[in-house]
């Protein structure tokens, strides 16, 4: 990560303060240039070290930090790399909404979608399009709504065919519109995926799944680990760079 170079910034005042769980988050407004930026930092029991990141869908700019640093030091972090985020910023995906003619891909295959009002099936794909029937105004929820749904079918029935491999208790598997990561496993073996990954193409769901599903053999990412995702994938090196380059642009339908 690399910055064009700090430019004068003024900062506005701390907007809010919210505690959601362990994890505690300050809120600044960073004015750069004419432009302002919303900075979020996060302390993170977890975090080791700082880290910043852009929010595909707000356009936040996200500090998390280890619990022993201030606030402050994870504004300052986003005040030094202000020229990092508006690239990351100028780079973002548009939005795309779910609408009668745009294309909306699952399993990495795009689909147009095709609003039939007429019918009362609710969504299903037919010859390639992915239908909707109901009012318009209803269009985009019911859409979300069936992705969420396919994307837990999915999941859930890899996850439980890669637990079984593993010989290990799988949990609750649920799935939500997680910012920050694609997937995640607690320590109860409940794991937790991000619904957009149903938009991926089938090997990246894969490998996510074998990702999380390895964690409940090992709660860390040595090499044990990272042996245990190949016997449960063979895709985790193309998944993880199509995530690299592609990730993104799953953030931006809706």
């Amino acid at each position: 990560m690399s910055s064009t170079g700090p430019t004068e910034v003024g900062f506005a005042g701390l907007l809010r303060s919210v505690i959601p769980g362990t994890v505690r988050e300050e809120r600044f407004d960073l004015a750069c240039g004419d432009r302002q930026l919303v900075v979020r930092v996060r302390r993170h029991p977890n975090a080791r070290r700082l880290t910043l990141r852009v929010e595909p869908r707000s356009g936040d700019a996200v500090v998390t930090i280890p619990c022993r640093l201030a606030f402050r030091e994870g504004l300052d972090l986003a005040r030094r790399k202000q020229g990092w985020i508006l690239a990351r910023l100028a780079r973002l995906p548009q939005p795309i909404a779910l609408a009668d003619g745009a294309a909306l891909p699952v399993g990495g295959v795009p689909h147009p979608i095709c609003h039939r009002p007429e019918a009362r099936r609710g969504v299903w794909i037919e010859n390639g399009a992915l239908c909707v029937s109901g009012r318009r105004e209803h269009m985009a929820r019911r859409l979300t709504d069936w992705l969420r749904a396919e994307a837990r079918r999915r999941i859930s029935a890899l996850a439980a065919e890669k637990a079984a491999l593993l010989g290990r208790p799988l949990g609750r598997v649920t799935v939500r519109d997680t910012r920050s990561r694609w997937g995640s496993c607690s320590v109860r073996g409940d794991l937790s995926f991000c619904w957009r990954l149903v938009l991926a193409p089938d090997f990246v769901l894969d490998y996510v799944v074998a990702h999380e599903v390895a964690h409940l053999a090992e709660h860390n990412h040595g090499p044990r680990f990272w042996r245990t995702v190949d016997t449960l994938t063979s895709h985790a090196e193309a998944a993880r760079a199509w995530l690299k380059r592609h990730g993104d642009e799953l953030r931006r339908y809706g």
